[in-house]
């Protein structure tokens, strides 16, 4: 999730923990350590490989093994700091752990995936919210800010966190829910068009769970469609991707090439570039953009030499200036077919 989504649960977590001893000390080490798995970002301040940045982004920072490492460190290293408090080393590190580990916990509902168990090679990721959700973070930051306002010993605090902790926790819960009944909307409509599909992956939107989004894979292509609660009709119409392996030729097996399938875990796509170099693109993510005739990738990588004749791949950022039409377009989705 976003850092402030995370910044958010790791002080509820704070204040539910500590807070009663310590006060907003609890609310502000609670959200240091919802902050302190993402710090994993830094690595591109000291690689231009973006691979390799992408790569590590929620690996062994997001992992049990992390939380279970550093939060009795992170909790002496506060006892020290706060030696006239009330809570001891064991408090600390309590605070610390359940701090650490929820952030990989709430990250593991989103679409990237999260190495809990790292070192396996496996990532969880349920794919039921985005990765910024006004709808779980707004209600949960109000209620936190409520409890602020009262004195640690106060009831009160203490009803108000934790109401935005069940109020959050509740959305997550509805956001599966809306999971499993659009995946039953994309299968029913797949077989009422007679689509043979080897696997179907569904996730919401950006910035909502209205509008949902459906990746399946086929034997020659891969499949992209759009159901909105708000859709009178429950005929999706589904755009074709090629999978265009073939273009890979004799670059299947270079060493970039093998990261970036493990990285998308599979679902990618190849297209040609307008230099004859490949564009690498992960479905993931989605595209940019909702309309059927959209082509262009959230994620997409450009594969080509550099001067020693290595092959690199750098990935493509979006135009800032793209952003307002795309959430307008997106907006207008939300509300049905017949909005576009």
């Amino acid at each position: 999730m976003d850092s402030l989504t995370q910044i958010v649960l790791g002080a509820a977590v704070g204040e539910t923990i500590l807070g009663r001893k310590i006060g907003n000390k609890a609310i502000l080490w609670g959200a240091i350590a919802g902050t302190i798995p993402d710090l994993d970002v830094m690595v591109k301040l000291f690689t231009n490989d973006i691979v390799t940045a992408n790569e590590m982004h929620r690996g062994f920072s997001h992992s049990i093994i992390f939380c279970v490492l550093f939060a009795p460190l992170f909790g002496w290293l506060l006892s020290k700091l706060y030696k006239k408090q009330k809570a001891t080393w064991k408090d600390w590190t309590k605070l610390m752990f359940w701090g650490l580990f929820t952030h990989p916990i709430l990250d593991a509902f989103t679409t990237w995936g999260t190495q809990l168990f790292w070192p396996l090679n496996y990532k969880v990721s349920f794919k039921n919210i985005f990765v910024i959700d006004p709808l779980y973070t707004i209600p949960f930051l109000f209620f936190l800010v409520v409890a602020m306002c009262y004195k640690r010993d106060n009831p009160k605090r203490k009803k108000f966190n934790l109401l935005g902790i069940y109020i959050s926790s509740g959305y997550m819960l509805i956001t599966l829910l809306l999971k499993w009944y659009t995946y039953g909307v994309f299968k029913k409509s797949l077989d009422n068009q007679d689509i043979t599909y080897a696997e179907i992956q569904t996730k919401p939107s950006a910035l909502n769970t209205i509008l949902w989004n459906a990746n399946i894979e086929t034997k020659d292509a891969y499949l992209i469609g759009n159901y909105s609660l708000f859709d009178k009709d429950k005929n999706i119409e589904f755009s074709e991707f090629k999978k265009n392996y073939h273009l890979l030729n004799d670059l299947e097996e270079e060493k970039i090439i093998k990261r970036l399938i493990k990285l998308t875990q599979g679902w990618y796509t190849l297209q040609q570039a307008d230099d004859n170099n490949l564009y690498f693109n992960d479905l993931r993510f989605g595209l940019m953009g909702i309309k059927p005739n959209t082509e262009k990738f959230v994620f997409r990588y450009k594969l080509s030499r550099n001067q020693n004749g290595k092959l690199i791949a750098n990935q493509e950022n979006s135009n800032p200036k793209d952003i307002a039409p795309l959430l307008k377009e997106l907006w207008n989705r939300i509300w049905g077919k017949e909005s576009i």
